[in-house]
């Protein structure tokens, strides 16, 4: 939108104007509508319209940012483009530019936005700037008087009337007295005040003839306020001066050359500051190191600094603005992926971009040093071509977008955080403590809390009123992983064994006995610490206490002084009184012309050979007790005995599919010792068996209902092994239909494509997780399948599903067999039960994950492994106590898979808190985040997507809005201040937004949906941090003698070099981006060929060869899979190639092709709501 166009400000904010100042458009005016933004849930017709900010545009105006997807309307009657980011402020002045080309003294010269320490990824400022391409317009120079006639609307009626004009408009601006100019001072920020930059009365009063004086001493006349971005371009068609010079433009543009949607604005992002430091923005001055990590930035006087050239005054309208940069293109991105030039400072901005508060020491470089810039070599067709950056004066040099380096990097955070905890070990022992993040490597010391390998909270201080809680809305939640697996350097939970009495319990609640519960009366008594209870003391528990009320033997016993414990249960905790027998696993493989073709099946039964000889075992016995037994199946099945005693297997037929029963009870379930030459020999010969068949159909819920009735014949639990390829549509219960339809997207029928087809499946997984079957379930489809109806059964039974999508041996073989290996071996327990129990105040009110329900407490589970996590979350049901804290136990009665009944007790004390900034000052921003992408993946099941969406954001919003108006120093709303545990909120809730669920691109599946919202639903925190956040590592510069890793890179395109290997994980894959100019030594070093071109991106393996190198990198490799419970298949991606769309989709800082917004765009678009909610 061009700059001239008439527009009128909100009446509020402005006086009537007098006629020949024709306001341009940068005030409230409302922008019309054009096509939802998707990546913003939809239209903004609710936001209020802000008074202009100091800087005298509207604070919803913004930075050009290049291309954004799509619009989105803001309530509004012009056309809005795509790519234009908002209104356009004040044109900047010609008055009092410095000389170009003028260098910064010393003093200026440390406020430049990289500080020491810092990595810049891109070209440095000063003699190293890139060059802008030429454009036509031509800048004032310096002493050249202003053109009235070209830009008649911006005449003024009289210099008094537009000077109050002005004042009227630039609300919150820091009006001073001249004489007190170097005195004054207030925070600067892009809609708000400048910490440090002095102030020097810009304005006069009214009558003055609004002519700035200032002394010698001062230099350039200090500006106490930034002002508007500077407009965006004309058309090209006409010379600028020849443009509108005869009244304002035509209202409406075309399409192609309208605004888009609200960028980077004063209002938007003018700054961010964290709760531990002073503002950061794109340009402001820093702000001295704070005290106290919820104080805002000091607005007392500061004195200019001697010798800094300061910013001109901004007299009043002194001609055209500069012709700037398309905001559709903005500025083309440099060869290693840098945004744009660091220029000097342009008159309205303070300065030059400081470095940015507490992300300034980086332990090591964000990505490769730069290489000298080179000249554009290309620009975008629509690009409009800018002045050359040495024909500007140095003010009119800057950057024309929020810096993402002044914006908090979760790499920054990532790695302070194992700088300064991962040296020493986490000990439990004290009450709320906040643990590292999943990210740093700790040694953890139970010292009465559980581990944060067990359980990790959102908040590990609780508000202590549900007023409190409602007014934060910050969820409480615990992530609970029962079983996870320790590693070998930390003690795994101790087993006690109480006799037949059992574990020592409450009377009242049935708690465990725990390290909170407080002994009386000599030790005969116990008060419990969740109900307040008194019970008696078992004689045989009986002991004295010591002077402090403690046992004396508190250290001697697990459940008195470690958070983390196991009891052997009594036969009282067996269903129907009965110890259980040893649980059993049976393997189920469809035999359909599919799998036998792509070599499944052969595949399957030369693993298993191997594998029944790898049941997972209790940690003293010689073998598995583990009995095994095998059934195949296309439209019908096949059951085999086994038994030891037969010289070769045989094999019976169920046909009538639509009432099964297990044919054979003797023989079908066997111990593999026993009967390993009949396996082996029915092993061999299935592939042989179903060489030739040309069945296609198959069929699916009688295969479960099989497993299950074979598990009731012998009475245990156990697990099923299914591997199934295609769509179950022969005629059988659970028969299903193709519906997989792409037109229900972004429709309020959408949640359909989430749900069963049928209520048939959820019936079954009640009847399995009653017996304690689990199921398993491994994909191999080469089309539609429908995950969302086979996977509730894998789902409510605490199993797990395997999709490995176009199956081909030679690539996706290795994934397979490893992933199938880990699932048989890791450890699990059958028959589960989980209770959660809390102290008086709060409840268990809510729970997400892979499990079963029967009632409101009991949480279900036919099989639990370590991998699965169950997230809880609490609600106020009384006042809880400052001083006692609130207390979580979690109780897992299990199977394992020795057949030994147990219960696994974790225990955790939180402290609780009167004051917000306590409870903000103790979240967990990953457990916060595991917590609303499970909320939001079970909310598309019953709601549309965009309601989904725009509720996550609003909830994200009132959790800052509730920080910045109660535990924030007062400032101006321009500023966006973040809690310092919470500055990551923003660009995690992003990319939870952007993910395939919540946004899916045009190539994602239906099916690929239905299984990434089952797969997150049981994620621990420290595997969807990295399934939403990728790490992203550069390899070329690495040194292979070292055993560190290379320090990770923001996961952006613009930190990507050509020169350069970059290795990417999210959990489920790896990719190796190899940059069109790597050196042809890493070529050889790697991939064992001698050119880019000849590298095979086919391959699933880099190849072995005996360098440093390869051998540093594959070992990198084989340590990232060994930390995911999913093998992570190689992707290898060539710079340009078809396959690089994929890389960049998991580039999430970046806009998306789909519609997902950039970390930059979705942060003002979170100040945005921020702001609206504290109006």
């Amino acid at each position: 939108m061009n700059v001239n166009q008439q527009s009128h400000l909100p009446t509020s904010y402005m006086q009537p104007q007098p006629g020949g100042y024709q306001q341009p458009n940068y005030a409230g005016q409302q922008m019309p509508g054009g096509p939802q933004y998707p990546g913003y849930n939809g239209s903004l017709q609710g936001y209020s319209q802000h008074a202009p900010t100091s800087q005298g545009f509207l604070s919803s105006s913004g930075f050009p940012i290049k291309g954004s997807p799509d619009s989105f309307t803001s309530g509004t009657s012009s056309p809005v483009t795509s790519d234009y980011l908002g209104h356009v402020g004040v044109p900047p002045v010609s008055a009092a530019p410095t000389i170009a080309g003028q260098s910064l003294p010393a003093e200026q010269q440390q406020y430049t936005h990289y500080g020491q320490g810092d990595i810049q990824n891109g070209p440095t400022s000063g003699a190293n700037q890139m060059q802008r391409p030429p454009m036509t317009m031509r800048y004032m120079q310096p002493g050249t008087g202003p053109q009235a006639a070209s830009f008649q609307p911006y005449t003024p009626s009289s210099t008094g009337t537009q000077q109050q004009q002005l004042t009227n408009q630039m609300m919150g601006m820091h009006i001073g007295n001249p004489a007190a100019s170097a005195q004054t001072s207030s925070t600067t920020i892009y809609g708000g005040q400048n910490p440090l930059q002095p102030s020097s009365g810009n304005f006069p009063t009214a009558g003055s003839g609004f002519q700035p004086s200032y002394s010698n001493s001062q230099g350039h006349p200090p500006i106490n306020l930034t002002q508007g971005m500077p407009p965006t371009s004309l058309p090209q068609s006409q010379p600028p001066h020849q443009r509108f010079a005869s009244g304002p433009p035509p209202q409406n543009l075309p399409s192609s050359q309208a605004p888009a949607f609200p960028p980077p604005s004063a209002a938007q992002v003018p700054s961010y500051v964290s709760s531990s430091g002073g503002p950061l923005q794109g340009q402001i001055v820093p702000a001295p190191p704070l005290s106290h990590p919820n104080h805002a930035p000091p607005t007392q006087a500061q004195p200019p600094m001697p010798g800094v050239p300061l910013m001109p005054t901004m007299s009043g309208p002194q001609g055209p603005p500069p012709h700037m940069p398309s905001s559709q293109d903005g500025f083309p991105p440099q060869q290693n992926g840098s945004f744009g030039q660091v220029r000097g400072p342009q008159p309205g901005y303070p300065m030059t971009y400081p470095r940015a508060p507490n992300y300034g020491t980086q332990p090591g470089p964000q990505g490769p040093p730069a290489p000298p810039p080179a000249a554009q070599k290309k620009l975008d067709p629509d690009s409009i071509p800018s002045p050359q950056a040495n024909e500007l004066p140095s003010q009119q040099k800057t950057r024309h977008r929020i810096d993402p380096d002044a914006i908090p990097s979760p790499i920054q955070v990532i790695e302070d955080d194992k700088n300064n905890r991962g040296s020493e070990p986490f000990i439990t022992g004290q009450r709320g403590q906040v643990p590292p993040l999943v990210t740093t490597n700790v040694l953890v010391k139970d010292q009465g809390n559980a581990s944060p390998r067990y359980i990790r909270c959102t908040s590990y201080n609780f508000p202590v009123s549900s007023d409190m809680a409602k007014q934060s809305q910050v969820p409480l939640a615990a992530i609970i992983k029962p079983l996870a697996t320790l590693p070998p350097d930390e003690v795994p939970a101790c087993l006690i064994d109480h006799g037949e009495t059992g574990p020592i319990r409450c009377n009242r609640c049935k708690a465990y006995m725990c390290p909170f519960m407080q002994f009386i009366e000599g030790g005969r008594r116990f008060q419990c610490c969740f109900c307040s209870c008194v019970t008696e003391v078992p004689a045989h528990y009986f002991q004295h206490l010591d002077h402090t009320g403690r046992r004396v033997d508190c250290y001697e016993r697990p459940e008195l002084s470690m958070g983390s414990y196991e009891f052997t249960a009594t036969v009282d905790y067996c269903k129907n009184n009965k110890i259980p027998n040893p649980p059993a696993f049976i393997f189920m493989i469809d035999v359909s012309y599919n799998a036998v073709k792509s070599g499944l099946v052969a595949l399957v039964c030369e693993e298993l050979k191997q594998l029944v000889d790898y049941l997972p075992r209790e940690g003293n016995m010689e073998e598995s007790i583990i009995r095994v037994g095998f059934v195949t199946y296309n439209k019908v099945l096949h059951f085999y005995n086994v038994k030891s005693t037969l010289a070769q297997p045989q094999m019976m037929v169920v046909s009538d599919v639509s009432d099964m029963f297990v044919p054979l009870l003797d023989g079908f379930l066997v111990n593999v010792n026993e009967s390993r030459p009949v396996i082996t020999s029915l092993l061999d010969q299935i592939p042989e068996l179903f060489a030739d068949t040309r069945e296609t159909e198959t069929v699916f819920a009688p295969v479960i209902q099989a497993g299950l009735e074979a598990l009731k014949a012998a009475d245990c639990a156990g697990k099923l092994f299914i591997f199934h390829t295609t769509l179950p549509i022969a005629e059988a219960p659970g028969k299903l239909k193709n519906r997989d339809d792409k037109k229900l997207i972004n429709t309020d029928k959408e949640k359909i494509l989430f749900q069963p087809q049928t209520n048939f499946y959820n019936n079954l997984s009640k009847d399995c997780v009653a017996q304690g079957c689990c199921v398993d379930l491994f994909l191999f489809p080469n089309q539609f399948l429908d995950v969302a109806t086979l996977g509730v059964v894998p789902f409510q039974t605490g199993g797990s599903v395997y999709k490995y999508t176009y199956f081909q041996p030679e690539t996706d073989q290795e994934r397979f067999l490893n992933d199938l290996r880990r699932d048989v071996q890791k450890e699990v327990g059958f028959d589960a039960v989980m209770r959660v129990r809390t102290s008086t105040g709060i409840r268990a009110t809510d729970f997400f994950g892979a499990f079963y329900m029967s009632n409101t407490t009991d949480v279900e589970l036919a099989g639990l492994d370590c991998d699965k996590t169950i997230t809880v979350e609490f609600k106020h049901d009384d006042k809880l106590n400052e001083e006692t804290g609130a207390l979580i136990q979690c109780a897992v009665l299990y199977t394992s898979c020795g057949g030994q009944r147990r219960l696994r007790v974790h225990n955790m004390a939180l402290n609780c808190c009167t004051q917000l900034a306590d409870l903000y000052r103790n979240c967990e921003t990953d457990s916060l985040i595991n917590y609303f992408a499970k909320l939001a993946f079970r909310g598309v099941l019953s709601n549309p997507i965009k309601a989904v969406r725009d509720t996550l954001i609003n909830q994200c919003a009132q959790i800052l809005a509730c920080y910045r108006k109660n535990c924030a120093s007062p400032s101006s709303a321009g500023q966006l201040i973040l809690p310092e545990c919470m500055k990551l909120l923003p660009v995690y809730l992003n990319c939870v937004l952007k993910s395939d669920v919540l946004q899916p691109g045009a190539e994602v599946t239906t099916d690929d949906r239905a299984y990434i919202r089952q797969l997150v639903s049981s994620m621990d925190v420290a595997d969807s941090n990295v399934f939403f956040y990728p790490r992203l590592l550069p390899l070329s510069k690495m040194d292979p003698s070292n055993d560190c890793l290379p320090v990770s890179i923001r996961s952006s395109e613009e930190r990507l070099s050509k020169g350069e290997v970059y290795l990417l994980e999210n959990g489920l894959n790896l990719f190796i981006w190899v940059g069109a100019n790597i050196q042809q030594s890493l070529i050889q070093n790697l991939f064992d060929v001698s050119s880019f071109s000849q590298i095979d991106c086919s391959m699933s393996a880099l190849p072995v060869l005996d360098n440093p190198i390869s051998n540093k990198i594959r070992g990198i490799i084989t340590m990232f899979r060994a930390q995911r419970p999913r093998y992570m298949k190689l992707i290898i991606v060539k710079q340009d190639d078809k396959i690089e769309l994929l890389f960049k989709n998991l580039l999430v800082e970046d806009k998306t092709m789909n519609g997902g917004a950039s970390y930059v765009d979705f942060l003002c678009h979170m100040h945005k709501e921020i702001r609206q909610l504290l109006s």
